[in-house]
């Protein structure tokens, strides 16, 4: 059973920082070939994808955290990571990560297969 599970989320003030960690779990060998990728939903707003890294610790940004967000793994721990700085109030959502094998920045989140429960990020001007 693959689960991935969130955590790192809180409250902070605009230009502080916060780190989230995705651990994985019941991933073996597949996990080093998988792109694993970090999205975020506001409500009332559509889940956006912001930021991915392939099999070869290759990252991609969405343009809206260029720049701010650092998107990583480590693969001996079976965990992703994504250092926030220089938050601003709009990036107050809930965070998720996901994984899947074929994807890319832009694809879609119903396209990725495993996800986990999300984490709240909560940035107050």
């Amino acid at each position: 059973q693959v689960q991935l599970v969130e955590s790192g989320g809180g409250s902070v003030q605009a230009g502080g920082s916060l780190r989230l960690s995705c651990a994985a779990f019941g991933l073996t060998y597949s996990y080093y070939y998988m792109r694993m990728g970090w999205f975020r939903q506001a409500p009332g707003k559509e889940r956006e994808g912001i930021a991915i890294i392939d099999s070869d610790s290759n990252p991609s940004y969405a343009d809206s955290v260029k720049g701010r967000f650092t998107i990583s793994k480590d693969n001996a721990k079976n965990t992703l990571y994504l250092q926030m700085n220089s938050l601003k109030p709009e990036d107050t959502a809930r965070y998720y990560c996901a994984a899947d094998w074929r994807v890319e920045l832009g694809t879609p989140s119903y396209e990725y297969k495993y996800w986990g429960q999300g984490t709240q990020v909560t940035v107050s001007s």
